[in-house]
């Protein structure tokens, strides 16, 4: 008995070995995802396929959160992991590090990533976007010169409104150069002064439409002055582009029709009008005939004297009151004026007038007078100092025979102020002399 193992030492031997692989350890599978399964506490379960195989697959949450996509049933993917054995079910499995879409899938992961990048820089908001033309006179076409969605366009816009010009603009819409192109062209047709642009292609693979899923595609589409539609691929298409156009159109011929008015309706609109405005006007003129028809028939227009008999009575009496308001006017003015004369007494105020002048004679005489000696007295006054001042002069002093000593420009008044051999200067009264003191005494 002791050579039969039981089923979890087999086991236990087999992941032992697994574990001890180093093959196993960092392991690089591509291919479906099937049987998927999000657990709630967030670990990921599904199945690895291809044609001929399958393998059992888990991912833990702190894996699956760092996933650019959310997986599904059908993706083609690149996992890498390592290979290990799950003891309880004895079965070997991958446990999933790594996960990313293969393939066109990574187009796709691609474009959502992109999508998610333009649409918080506010590239897909509605207030961005531009109103198309009501009656657009130009319109720029950006396809390809062959194919499909040109004659959809054009014929398309030669049925609809004929009166608009068209300017094609051959484009490439695939492969290499397909992108610069776009860009270019775009700002051509911005700089053309045309009033609508229409960028279009006919439907393909995400490989064939990735030019307008370019992030430079885009830029130039949002900062283009004039209003886009975007017309890539079939209604099932959607790609950046589609996004940030004023418009999207789910094919090249929807893009014609909402670039323009449709001609045959116009036609219809303008015969409802004419139609309309014929109806009113003849309605009008019958309306306005019958109030003709009303006035002529009128009694006072047929005697016309009827109109401006007791008018012409009116203003002989308002004439009248005129004239005796008027007179009554001057009178009340003349009584007025001739109160006013009695109160100024015109006699009376020429004699006081005279008074005044007289008195103001008489008060500049003895004005004149009171002057004339107050400038007498001052003059005599004037004439008593000078003779006094003349008097007190030290110049009256020397003509006396007196003199003044001075030293150092001061004057000595004491011998004490001077010593022997000092220089002293002597005022008289014609001149200076400079002498030195020999003796004092």
């Amino acid at each position: 008995m002791d050579k039969y193992l039981t089923v979890t030492a087999i086991t236990k031997y087999i992941k032992y070995k697994f574990d001890q692989d180093p093959h196993l350890q960092n392991v690089f599978i591509k291919g479906e995802i099937s049987n998927f399964k999000r657990h709630s506490s967030g670990h990921l379960y599904f199945a690895l396929k291809d044609d001929k195989g399958v393998i059992s697959a888990m991912m833990f949450k702190s894996n699956a959160n760092q996933l650019s996509f959310e997986p599904k049933e059908g993706d083609q993917v690149l996992i890498e992991g390592r290979i290990g054995v799950y003891e309880s079910r004895g079965s070997y499995q991958i446990y999933v590090q790594t996960m990313q879409l293969d393939g066109i899938g990574l187009l796709y992961e691609k474009f959502e990533a992109l999508k998610k990048e333009l649409a918080e820089k506010g590239y897909f908001n509605a207030d961005h976007k531009l109103s198309i033309p009501k009656y657009p006179k130009k319109i720029a076409v950006l396809t390809a010169s062959t194919g499909a969605a040109i004659r959809d366009i054009c014929s398309t816009l030669d049925k609809r409104y004929p009166l608009a010009e068209q300017v094609l603009i051959s484009t490439l819409v695939q492969g290499k150069g397909a992108k610069d192109n776009i860009i270019n062209n775009i700002k051509e047709a911005d700089s053309m002064g045309v009033d609508v642009i229409i960028v279009g292609r006919g439907g393909g693979s995400i490989e064939d439409l990735w030019s307008f899923n370019e992030k430079e595609v885009v830029e130039a589409i949002y900062n283009c002055s004039t209003p886009i539609i975007s017309a890539v691929g079939h209604e099932t298409d959607t790609t950046l582009s589609d996004f940030v156009s004023d418009v999207r159109a789910a094919t090249p011929t929807q893009a014609a029709v909402i670039a323009t008015p449709d001609i045959n309706a116009l036609y219809q609109l303008i015969q409802n009008a004419r139609q309309y405005l014929t109806k009113h006007i003849t309605q009008d003129i019958q309306r306005e005939k019958q109030r003709l028809n009303q006035l002529s028939s009128y009694y006072k227009l047929k005697t016309p004297s009827l109109l401006y008999d007791q008018e012409t009575q009116l203003l002989d009496d308002y004439q009248k009151q005129l004239n005796r308001n008027l007179e009554q006017t001057i009178l009340r003015y003349k009584h007025r004026m001739d109160i006013l004369q009695n109160k100024l007494r015109i006699g009376p105020i020429s004699n006081r007038v005279f008074q005044y002048r007289q008195d103001f004679d008489r008060l500049k005489y003895e004005q004149n007078q009171l002057i004339n000696r107050i400038l007498t007295d001052k003059k005599q006054l004037l004439a008593n100092k000078l003779v006094q001042l003349d008097t007190l002069s030290p110049t009256q002093t020397m003509l006396r025979g007196y003199s003044i000593i001075e030293k150092d420009d001061k004057i000595i008044t004491s011998k004490d102020d001077l010593s022997v051999e000092d220089e002293i200067t002597v005022n008289l009264k014609d001149g200076k002399i400079k002498a030195n003191v020999k003796e004092i005494r």
